[in-house]
């Protein structure tokens, strides 16, 4: 019996792979067989991911780009054709949040930037909207194809402070559910599009939040982890599993889904 998990020889695109839980991915998926291509807009970022990677076996090429521009997308779409014939999986991690759209505790909404809000929306919405229609004639060859978003336990639980991250969020998982049923009935069954919903995992944006110090919560980390069943923040090996299934035929029939990684803190009603 053909192995579903198998991962081998397909060709993965990795959106804002240059950052903790991207690299971490692609280390992992490529350990698995498959060749990896990185797009980021950070050339020295890129060439750093690519050396690290590259310590092991395996193809890993890098593509420079703004997932926010269409011109540089269209180039580096270009560029990958002459790569590869077409991809296989494309993961769309790029994102973040930016200070100007975030309401702290001594603010109002009066202090809300626009121009602030605007910005994290157009990166974590369009930034994952623009990358799938660059690629997509590499999407549409007539063969399995899974395309994986990223969203946030925020989109569902909008959390305090983080107002446009959390909108953005929302708006992706909205994304995910129109084009997994626009793909299937443009291109038939073999078309996928899911998404993950990570809790909190610790990165380089939102350590100073969830950290007073290397070994001490904030007082945001302490109530996040009181709100998390499993009484942690993720690592970023805990996506590994979640996103190979959703690489693999394993999750043939999963189309227009969002995976919650986040140790129980949707479920928990806090009482």
């Amino acid at each position: 019996m053909d192995n579903l998990f198998d991962i081998k020889r397909k060709n993965i695109l990795i959106t804002g792979a240059t950052g903790v839980l991207g690299k971490s991915i692609a280390h992992y998926l490529l350990g698995q067989g498959a060749s990896i291509f990185l797009l980021g807009r950070n050339e020295q970022k890129l060439e750093k991911a690519k050396q690290e990677l590259t310590s092991g076996s395996g193809r890993v090429e890098v593509i420079l780009a703004d997932v926010t521009k269409e011109q540089e997308l269209a180039q580096a779409a270009d560029k990958l054709e002459g790569m590869v014939g077409q991809v296989d999986v494309m993961i769309n991690m790029a994102g973040g949040n930016v200070a100007g759209a975030v309401i702290t505790p001594e603010q109002t909404l009066e202090d809300l930037s626009p121009e602030a809000l605007d910005q994290v929306m157009k990166l974590n919405y369009q930034g994952s909207l623009l990358p799938i229609k660059a690629f997509l004639p590499l999407l549409t060859q007539g063969h399995p194809v899974s395309i994986i978003n990223t969203s946030s336990v925020a989109a569902n639980r909008p959390l305090t402070r983080v107002l446009g991250y959390a909108a953005a969020k929302a708006g992706i998982e909205n994304l995910t559910k129109w084009l997994a049923v626009e793909f299937a009935q443009k291109y038939g069954e073999f078309m996928r599009v899911n998404a993950i919903a990570p809790g909190f995992f610790l990165t380089e944006q939102n350590r100073n939040l969830l950290m007073e110090n290397e070994q001490q919560l904030s007082e945001r980390g302490k109530q996040i982890i009181s709100h998390t069943p499993l009484a942690r923040f993720g690592q970023p090996e805990d996506l590994h599993g979640a996103i190979h299934w959703l690489c693999s035929d394993a999750s043939r029939f999963v189309t227009g889904t969002v995976v919650a990684v986040d140790g129980g803190f949707m479920a928990y009603s806090g009482v």
